[in-house]
């Protein structure tokens, strides 16, 4: 790793065919709204979605939008999300973009990616994660899965995170764009696993340049 970055049709062919098992792939984080999202995403750095939804679950019933959120204030949030790692710091930005947010944006999530970029505890990943899921962008956030994923197969290849998010725009096609990284995630997470891929069971595995296949 990285791979050989596979051919256009080839790719073609692996997204038709991630397409055709599931046309409209979701991302797992439960939400509310654009804001609950941005809250969503930015909890779930280091932590598992499954662990972030089962926090937030009561925590979106009383803290849906900035104020709120504010209302609820810094050690209520605490309270909702301490099962989540690196709770302290999270919940710190958490209150602080939802001040900025309060302030500058009339309590609106900005749709503009250097506007999210540049609130508390926002990066390049979470802001295209709330491009991509509501407003239907065609962004690209690259986690370790994608990371893994794109370089194992061949379908986006990078030595960081940037390289394979421009690898994924700059090779997969236009008409996949749009949920490609959902797609990415997803594979990644259930059939392309970091320690023991699910080669035996995977849809694509004869178009993939990963050598190492696992069939146990």
């Amino acid at each position: 790793m990285p791979m050989k970055q596979l051919e256009y049709h080839t790719i073609k062919e692996i997204f038709t065919r991630f397409q055709t098992a599931e046309a409209e792939p979701k991302g797992e984080l439960d939400h509310v709204n654009a804001y609950t999202l941005v809250v969503a995403v930015a909890l779930s750095a280091q932590a598992t979605d499954k662990g972030v939804n089962k926090a937030t679950n009561a925590l979106f019933k009383i803290a849906d939008t900035p104020q709120k959120m504010l209302d609820l204030g810094e050690e209520g949030l605490i309270e909702h999300i301490k099962t989540i790692g690196l709770y302290r710091n999270k919940a710190k930005n958490v209150i602080k973009l939802s001040q900025i947010l309060v302030d500058d944006y009339d309590g609106e999530v900005p749709s503009s990616r250097a506007a999210l970029e540049s609130l508390p505890g926002v990066g390049r990943k979470t802001a295209n994660v709330v491009l991509n899921m509501w407003w239907h962008v065609p962004t690209q956030a690259v986690d370790t899965h994608i990371f893994r994923f794109g370089n194992r197969s061949g379908v986006a290849v990078g030595k960081d995170v940037v390289a394979v998010e421009r690898a994924i725009e700059d090779h997969i096609p236009a008409e996949f764009q749009q949920h490609a990284h959902h797609w990415m995630i997803l594979h990644g997470r259930y059939t392309c696993k970091a320690r023991k891929p699910l080669c035996s069971t995977c849809l694509i595995r004869d178009l993939c340049a990963f050598e190492e296949k696992n069939f146990d």
